[in-house]
């Protein structure tokens, strides 16, 4: 054998062994697709500061809502109209919580501090909860 294809397969054998050595949970994509007017921004205020606190453990992107981009994620979710705030974590925004009821992170967090009418089914604790499930 060639001494430089041996070498090319020691290097990718190389590779792989380190990759694998070093496995871990994947780290939980977290899309923040919201309108930025002050109302969707003051009740998304906790949730940022939190998942900002979780550094390297989690990759997050901000996106307008009314933007083109944003339309295309609500579309894509199946969600039309007016939706103040849709946030996905890898990709999904159903989830089910430890007691089997149903969660989804559409609309305003269901807090006193939410405008009535837009509110979701969701508390930041349950979102919270999924993203830490899903680092470990």
């Amino acid at each position: 054998m060639p001494t430089r294809r041996r070498f090319l397969l020691a290097m990718v054998a190389a590779g792989l062994a380190l990759g694998a050595a070093g496995t871990h949970a994947a780290t939980p994509m977290i899309e923040i697709i919201a309108m930025p007017h002050p109302p969707v921004r003051a009740a998304l205020q906790p949730l940022r500061s939190w998942l900002a606190a979780q550094g390297e453990k989690v990759v997050v992107q901000e996106i307008d809502s009314e933007s083109p981009q944003g339309a295309h994620h609500m579309a894509q979710a199946g969600l039309h109209g007016h939706i103040p705030i849709l946030i996905l974590i890898n990709g999904e925004y159903r989830f089910q919580r430890t007691d089997g009821s149903a969660v989804a992170f559409v609309n305003f967090p269901d807090a006193p501090a939410s405008p009535p009418g837009v509110r979701g089914n969701w508390l930041p604790a349950d979102l919270e909860a999924v993203v830490t499930e899903r680092m470990q």
